[in-house]
């Protein structure tokens, strides 16, 4: 038996609806309470890491997501000319037991809503709830609600545990933390859009292209564009700015192409013409990029935080949305474990804040892709031989140590595991 019988999850995004999916299958009742009030397919493309589709794989998802996604053939950094870096297949091209998925952020959210409804019940989501506050009180954590359209106060709700999956701006973190203050700013704002085109390279690359100071990342995202011959490419163009965190307000906000494109304007590589692929984008929505510190715990008694409202991070690595997934068997398991719920909840936070928190200051540093930045440092210019400017070991090395940074080292993954069924 479950430590618990009833849970509140607090944000229906992907960790919230993971989440509820995977108490569900250890048999607690569940509701997901989200601010909005309807919740629809936004955002971006991601990419889900092997590791992170093999929860979703165990939660028998497997053929929804090889029905949204593309599976990743291979990850390719270059210079700013167009000269490459670093090559490497992913997924079970790179002999992994799954694959790894480029998806879009909105249907990958909308796939997982879809199997919550089904699976818990059209009531298991809430909707026009935001939460204002909440409390302990026997046993029980209760939560109160506020529509924030009208600012009605809405029934309160109880259950044995809490858990903040409210994104960056958590406001459960807030209550925990209330002096944090807002997200730190990296200094670089991320450009995003998608445009549909002719496939680049094998049709299932993910490239990245430049140097910490001005990148450019681009991979298909629809396996419809791909059965018509042609690419859905999502694609984000980054450079470093000055300045303050933009206000909140302004964030995902819709963007004049005129900010940021006459910088990429002679990034025309014979594999990817760049400055066409923002001409021809239909919207171009801007993004800082921001994180937060690690904190010391998340788990306070019977409210716990998990994913973004935990440990939110630079979108490098691929990480976001797949350490949300990580956090939510990881609950799971605690929760379905032998003792009560605040033994769970602390266990839950042992086994993810330290491998959390090193991620964060690993793409602080730029993670793996910090080749990008070696190279330019050591060959602005460019370059007649890779190997003069960076090893095959330097290289090799950064990208193995971030897989095990990131915990997705194949080997490990691999190991004591059966082959799944599904995606290819």
């Amino acid at each position: 038996m479950p430590a618990i019988n009833e849970a509140i999850i607090v944000g229906g995004g992907i960790g919230g609806l993971v989440t509820a999916l995977s108490l569900h299958r250890i048999g607690v009742s569940v509701r997901v309470f989200e601010s909005v009030e309807e919740i629809r397919a936004l955002g971006v493309g991601i990419n889900l890491l092997p590791h992170a589709v093999r929860v979703l794989t165990d939660l028998g998802l497997d053929d929804e997501l090889a029905q949204t996604g593309i599976p990743t053939a291979e990850l390719c950094y270059f210079n700013k000319f167009g000269q490459r870096i670093w090559q490497e297949p992913r997924g079970k091209l790179a002999g992994y037991l799954w694959p790894q998925y480029s998806i879009h952020r909105g249907r990958l959210q909308m796939l997982l809503l879809r199997a919550v409804v089904d699976r818990l019940g059209q009531d298991a989501v809430i909707t026009g709830h935001h939460l204002t506050s909440f409390e302990s009180k026997q046993n029980r954590v209760i939560a109160v609600f506020q529509n924030r359209k009208t600012g009605a106060v809405l029934p309160s709700y109880e259950a044995d545990v809490l858990i903040g999956a409210d994104g960056i701006h958590s406001v459960v973190r807030h209550s925990f933390y209330p002096d944090e203050g807002l997200p730190k700013f990296a200094g670089r704002i991320l450009w995003r859009g998608v445009t549909e085109s002719e496939p680049f390279l094998t049709g299932r690359s993910m490239i990245m292209a430049g140097w910490r100071d001005q990148k450019f990342v681009a991979y298909p995202v629809s396996p419809e564009a791909a059965q018509r011959g042609k690419s859905l490419i999502n694609w984000i163009a980054e450079l470093s700015v000055k300045g303050e965190v933009p206000p909140r307000s302004d964030w995902n906000r819709q963007a004049d192409k005129a900010d940021f494109a006459p910088a990429f304007a002679s990034w025309k590589f014979p594999w990817l013409d760049v400055p066409k692929l923002i001409a021809d984008a239909e919207n171009v929505y801007e993004f800082p990029m921001v994180d937060r510190d690690p904190l010391p715990r998340w788990s306070f008694g019977r409210v716990t935080l998990l994913g973004d409202a935990a440990h939110p991070m630079y979108p490098i690595g691929s990480n976001g949305a797949s350490q949300a997934i990580l956090d939510a068997k990881a609950l799971a398991d605690a929760l379905a474990g032998n003792g009560g719920a605040i033994e769970a909840l602390s266990h839950y936070e042992q086994m993810r804040l330290e491998p959390t928190a090193a991620i964060v200051a690993s793409n602080r540093k730029q993670g793996p892709e910090r080749v990008m930045q070696i190279v330019e440092e050591r060959a602005p210019n460019g370059f007649d031989d890779l190997y003069s400017v960076i090893s095959q070991q330097e290289l090799e090395d950064i990208s193995q140590q971030y897989k095990q940074v990131a915990g997705f080292d194949r080997d490990r993954l691999n190991a004591n595991a059966k082959p799944q069924q599904g995606a290819i």
